[in-house]
């Protein structure tokens, strides 16, 4: 246990220490919540509640899969470039320690995130969420960052370091517009609501929706299950590029 945490303060460390990952991962959906729901929603509803309140929920799923997917896809595919996670390997450390950490810091920023938009939403959006209510959407977004991770990782297996940038923004931000976590879905063509179906962030969106009464009312084992399997299906292709580097180094 005390190697688990070691590994996970000093992955924490480095974030910190790596501004061009710890400020656009914190900052960029609380400026985006800024501009789409206190400058232009305001005195505007979404779901049958204020837009304020709606797209609280929406991105703070935009947040937690920004978090996910650089924290993984980005820094897994630089690392294998500089030959961190070969070095990895080598040590008495389980690799497991390496994965752990990463997603405990992926969480810990995830949690940030969507505090800070609880608090720029209180303030400045006329946002009102009980207690219970906000703990309960808490957990379900940075629970629910679990599938981003999977999904990080297997594009971090995938990918090469130098293409991981661009490559995970070409994933991330078509399928978080895609998912109606910029606008409320219900704005997006007939066509596009039913193709979101297929993409995890309008899964976990909806489970967050769901807190404030604001989904569409689909099931929520719906929701749950397709994240459930996302994240397997996700980690599956992970476990096959870990194995496909693994050869390359030792075989």
């Amino acid at each position: 246990m005390r190697t688990y945490l070691l590994e996970i303060k000093y992955e924490l460390v480095k974030a910190l220490r790596m501004p061009q990952y710890t400020l656009p991962t914190l900052l960029f959906p609380v400026l985006f919540y800024v501009f789409f729901a206190v400058v232009f929603g305001s005195g505007r509803q979404a779901g049958g509640v204020k837009m304020a309140e709606y797209l609280v929920a929406t991105y703070g799923t935009f947040g937690v899969m920004g978090a996910a997917l650089f924290g993984f896809g980005v820094g897994v595919a630089i690392e294998r470039g500089q030959g961190w996670l070969e070095a990895k390997r080598t040590t008495p450390m389980p690799i497991q320690a390496y994965f752990v950490a990463k997603m405990a810091m992926a969480m810990v920023f995830s949690t940030i995130i969507v505090l800070l938009l609880f608090a720029v939403g209180m303030y400045c959006g006329g946002v009102s969420l009980t207690l219970p209510m906000a703990a309960q959407m808490l957990g379900i977004l940075v629970a629910g960052s679990v599938t981003f991770c999977a999904l990080g990782l297997a594009l971090g297996f995938i990918v090469g370091p130098n293409s991981a940038a661009p490559i995970v923004n070409l994933v991330y931000l078509p399928m978080a517009v895609l998912s109606g976590l910029w606008v409320p879905i219900q704005a997006l063509p007939r066509g596009l609501q039913d193709f979101a179906l297929w993409l995890p962030p309008y899964h976990l969106s909806q489970l967050a929706l769901g807190v404030i009464g604001a989904s569409r009312g689909e099931s929520p084992a719906l929701h749950a299950g397709a994240l459930v399997v996302g994240a397997l299906l996700f980690s599956t292709l992970a476990y096959a590029g870990f194995r496909r580097d693994e050869g390359k180094m030792y075989g």
